[in-house]
């Protein structure tokens, strides 16, 4: 008898439902990856156990998972003396800044052409 693949042996752990989890955690680590392009992992593990005289087998599956995530988000703030937190650094100078206007195209008037010319 030919060795017959692993893939043949997996389909039929926990009824099916191995293969649907671990496919399922795929596509999850997958996309993770794609977003953060940090490593992912998957791991299958068997544990394969004799289970009396008549020459059965348990199998014992894990199937464990780290899934990439983002970096969390940070704030830069400052402390006040007061034990307080400001998002302006308190020892900085202030600048006057004033808003400058942009003269673009949606400050054009159109000229209207003269009777008869297009």
């Amino acid at each position: 008898m030919a060795l017959k693949p692993i893939t043949d042996t997996l389909r039929h752990v926990r009824g099916g439902l191995l293969i649907n989890e671990t496919s399922e955690l795929l596509a999850e680590i997958v996309k993770a990856v794609e977003v953060t392009g940090k490593a992912g992992k998957l791991t299958i593990e068997l544990q394969i156990k004799k289970l009396s005289r008549s020459g059965a087998l348990e199998i014992i599956d894990k199937v464990t998972s780290k899934i990439p995530s983002e970096a969390a988000l940070t704030t830069m703030m400052y402390p006040t003396p007061e034990g307080n937190l400001i998002t302006e650094d308190p020892r900085q100078q202030k600048l006057d800044l004033k808003t400058v206007r942009v003269v673009g195209a949606s400050d054009v008037t159109p000229i209207k052409p003269a009777s008869g010319e297009e």
